[in-house]
């Protein structure tokens, strides 16, 4: 598995000894871009501006007086992890939730085998990160300064009291409110939630509304407003956002929730427009002459026509750019600038129809999780598994809702994870290997084949693949699939004994490599001597045999043989068995099967 850049800025690997540049290169594997070097401050101080990760590999102490005079601001300092020498721990030092420290924590622990050190109070105690909720649901934080506050008052009671005037996905841990005056955390656009009431109590006070926000209330900004913009030829950008402000603060809208700006064709590229947009980083949409004059009901301005050829420029830019046909605010003459401003739906990322990852975790390490996989797993807000193989990645489903089965549980694991999806829930379903060989991919969808006839609704599916046991088996076995092979089960649980014993008498007779799963378990001790019977009938005694247990795994063990002596190793169902054809030979304790160079090529 390798940490993804994520778009952000390079990840730099700072040691000071040997052994810490040992540990360095080794963590290469997990991020191929990490950038080696030796500490020293000035080197830290250039990388801190423009890396989005520092792994120290020191003491402690020396991180903390090196980057002490560097740190500014929690929403842009880098993440910071510190590991010892041996790599027995990774501490997340700084920039835990935004900057991504706790789970690179986690994953550089997996990695090594040790333990992640995480001290956020809503980690340790197993609630959301707040500003991790907010983030993902593109909820703009007002006041960083009041959000420890907040967090405290979290982790105290368990739960946090919520006022949305939007509709969106909350944790169990939010209890939604009627009123702002009892909320916690209010979400909402308007800059005073409480407008609306001549008074309000809060704290048993009667005070009026101009003054009755609380002090200890956190106020999360959606980014829905749509602010439609016409302006005359070289509006700076001062007068500009003057007046975008004047308007939203005049009719009680928070400046933080602008989503973007909308304006006509001709004005896109207005120098003043185009700085205001770029210091915030509005998105601007621009609409044609003919387009904004479609927009029925509004107010026209011969003026405006002669200069645009369109009737409206403010009005119509802002109802059509948020795809609704009612202003919140209609438009404000402010100097050379005319507002508008409407406000479109927020709404919930996700499919409705829920989304279901089927997701390969190959062998079980986490070095050997693709990208696309742990990318999977972390967007899912369920992960479902057989509990085996839960365990061989709990550091990337510690903060998940886990839904653990029993091994010959298959189908209630994957109905189960089809029903939380219906609930519009991402749900990642966890498969041993590759979810498309012997595992999860195919039941999941003769199962939604069956729902689709009942309710004609189904979840997205994607399937993120994993290195399978043949892959990984034959790696560490040399080159034994090198040319045609087959994968044939001996598992009679889902398949009679009398098909098992065809397929492998087929691919015997067509001198296929032949990789064997579930080769022997405690029901079923006969089944690969049987196997070998038949396949004997077909090659000789003496074909190279390669026996992987655990492939990949702690506890790996790897035997090559032959087809006479197969029956003495130790097999069990976590063992494949690679039995190759009429040419696979040995070599240096290696099985290859030729390709067919030698008889085309002078080798």
């Amino acid at each position: 598995m390798r940490i993804p850049d994520c778009g952000m800025e390079k990840t730099a690997i700072i040691y000071i000894t040997d052994n810490g540049l040992k540990l360095a290169e080794r963590l290469k594997s997990l991020v191929p871009d990490a950038e080696i070097v030796k500490h020293a401050p000035a080197a830290v101080e250039d990388l801190w501006r423009r890396s989005g990760a520092l792994l120290f590999i020191m003491a402690t102490g020396i991180v903390v007086r090196t980057i002490a005079p560097l740190l500014k601001d929690k929403r842009t300092d880098p993440a910071v992890i510190v590991l010892d020498e041996n790599g027995r721990h990774a501490i997340s030092l700084l920039s835990g939730h935004i900057g991504g420290a706790n789970d690179r924590a986690r994953e550089i622990a997996c990695f090594l085998g040790g333990e992640a050190v995480i001290t956020t109070s809503s980690d340790v105690n197993g609630l959301p990160s707040l500003d991790l909720w907010a983030r993902d649901h593109d909820l703009v934080i007002e006041d960083w300064g009041i959000l420890p506050f907040i967090g405290t008052r979290f982790v105290n009671n368990g739960a946090l009291r919520v006022y949305a005037a939007t509709d969106l996905d909350f944790p169990d841990e939010f209890l939604l409110v009627a009123e702002p005056r009892f909320a916690d955390v209010i979400i909402s656009n308007r800059q005073n939630a409480y407008e609306g009431s001549s008074t309000c109590t809060v704290a048993g006070d009667d005070c009026f509304v101009e003054t009755c926000r609380v002090k200890w209330q956190l106020y999360l900004r959606p980014r829905n407003l749509v602010v439609g913009i016409g302006c005359n030829i070289g509006t700076s950008r001062e007068e500009i956002e003057s007046a975008v402000r004047q308007t939203l603060d005049e009719h009680n809208l928070s400046f933080w929730s602008i989503y973007s700006i909308a304006t006509i064709d001709i004005k896109g590229n207005e120098p003043g427009l185009r700085a205001f947009a770029e210091k915030y980083t509005f998105t601007v949409r621009t609409f044609g002459a003919d387009e904004l004059n479609r927009v029925e009901g509004l107010a026209r301005s011969a003026v405006v026509f002669k200069a645009t050829g369109a009737h409206g420029v403010a009005e119509p830019a802002a109802l059509v750019a948020a795809g609704t046909v009612r202003l919140l605010v209609s438009k404000q003459k402010k100097g050379n600038v005319t507002v508008a401003v409407t406000e479109k739906k927020v709404q919930s990322e996700k499919d409705p129809r829920g989304m279901i990852y089927i997701v390969g975790t190959g062998p079980g390490s986490l070095e050997h999780l693709t990208p696309a996989a742990r990318d999977a797993i972390r967007r899912s807000d369920v992960v479902v598994g057989y509990g085996t193989y839960l365990e061989l990645i709990k550091e990337l489903v510690r903060d998940k809702n886990v839904v653990s089965t029993g091994m010959t549980q298959e189908v209630d694991r994957c109905r189960r994870a089809i029903d939380i999806a219906r609930e519009g829930k991402t749900v990642a379903i966890i498969s041993g290997g590759d979810p498309g060989v012997y595992a999860m991919a195919g039941l999941v969808f003769e199962l939604l084949r069956s729902e689709e006839e009942k309710t004609g609704t189904l979840p997205v599916v994607e399937v993120i693949p994993g290195i399978s046991s043949f892959n990984a088996s034959a790696s560490r076995l040399g080159a034994p699939l090198m040319h045609d092979f087959a994968c044939i089960s001996l598992s009679d649980r889902l398949t009679s004994w009398e098909v098992i014993e065809k397929r492998l008498e087929a691919a015997a007779a067509g001198d296929f490599v032949i990789v064997l799963y579930n080769p022997r378990s405690k029901g079923r001790a006969g089944h690969l001597n049987r196997a070998r019977g038949i396949i004997l009938k077909h090659r000789a005694a003496k074909t190279a045999v390669g026996i992987v247990k655990g492939a990949m795994r702690e506890r790996e063990r790897v035997i090559v043989t032959d087809l006479a002596n197969i029956l003495d190793a130790d097999v069990d169902m976590q063992t494949t068995v690679i039995i190759g054809n009429s040419q696979t030979f040995v070599w240096n304790n290696l099985l290859i099967t030729p390709r067919g160079y030698e008889g085309k090529f002078t080798i």
